[in-house]
């Protein structure tokens, strides 16, 4: 059976509404993908690390009550597990602070045994970060070598503007390692100053042939060698958007496997098999904006079993 493996920062997600706590979630961008594959059934691995210390036994035990594999983990004594402050503002997209106290060594797992045709996603801060660059990249390049499809979300937050000349270089390597990449408008706003998607692709394109741009309220864009679509999006009133574009990926990696997508095929994936990509990722999105969690439910992830 093919399997999935995310590498990424796993977090404790502190939720705020006028400057209130109103939930704490495991989270992390690529915890909340694996969180919503597991769910699913999906046999899906985490490459990741956080603390012995009480919320890093709460973030493992959780991942396991949810089917995710832990067997890839570094959790370490030399230092605390991380937390994520997130503020909703009146229409609950969120804005983030990051307390962090990692150890000097960091991220150090046993390479899994990744096969042809297993799905690998990465992205956001963590994948691009200087502290943990050698280990994730080498990884990734690990994975191509072994045939695997790598799906590719730079997730690039306003807070870390500030470092975008220094982190371009590991974006443009990474879209460049990637079979699919995806983010949201507001990421290539930031890393292209891109004022539309079709901007945005004419600078990926050159790295990487497939682009899925997400943004918000103006509908999903879908460029390849083949197709080039936009989806419109159900206007819906959003408890949290936390998660969304995490759990987006999650119908995406979903979505390929169900599809049987292979790397073969990955560059020739046709207007029909993208109009089911984007159908269950959209459904996945909008489920997950509707409560303060930041992946799909295990009811709602029986329907789709």
């Amino acid at each position: 059976m093919r399997k999935v493996y995310t590498i990424g920062e796993t977090v404790l997600d502190i939720i705020f509404k006028d400057l209130k706590p109103v939930a704490a979630k495991t989270g992390g961008a690529m915890v909340n993908t694996t969180i919503s594959l597991g769910r699913l059934k999906v046999p899906v691995s985490l490459l990741t690390e956080y603390g012995n210390d009480q919320v890093g036994t709460i973030i493992d035990n959780f991942l396991k009550d949810n089917g995710v594999s832990t067997e890839y983990i570094q959790r370490y004594d030399d230092g605390k597990s991380s937390i994520s402050m997130a503020f909703l503002d009146d229409k609950n997209n969120a804005q983030y602070s990051f307390y962090k106290n990692y150890p000097a060594k960091r991220l150090n797992f046993k390479m899994p045994p990744v096969a042809e045709n297993d799905v690998v996603l990465f992205g956001s801060y963590y994948g691009m970060a200087d502290e943990v660059r050698e280990s994730v990249i080498n990884f990734i390049h690990y994975a191509r070598e072994h045939k695997a499809i790598i799906v590719y979300d730079p997730n690039y937050r306003k807070a870390h503007e500030f470092e975008l000349e220094k982190m371009r270089p590991n974006i443009l390597e990474n879209m460049s390692l990637a079979h699919i990449v995806r983010g949201s408008d507001e990421d290539f706003s930031f890393i292209f100053n891109s004022q539309t998607p079709e901007e945005a692709y004419n600078k990926v394109k050159t790295l990487c042939p497939n682009l899925i741009v997400t943004a918000n309220q103006k509908g999903i864009y879908v460029f390849s060698g083949s197709v080039s679509k936009k989806y419109p999006v159900e206007t819906i009133q959003p408890v949290s958007t936390v998660g969304a574009g995490d759990t987006f990926n999650a119908g995406i990696v979903y979505s390929l496997l169900k599809q049987d997508v292979r790397l073969e095929g990955v560059n020739n994936i046709t207007e029909n098999q993208w109009d089911g990509i984007v159908k269950t990722a959209t459904a996945f999105a909008t489920h997950v904006c509707l409560s303060y969690d930041n992946y799909i439910s295990k009811e709602f992830a029986q329907k789709f079993q």
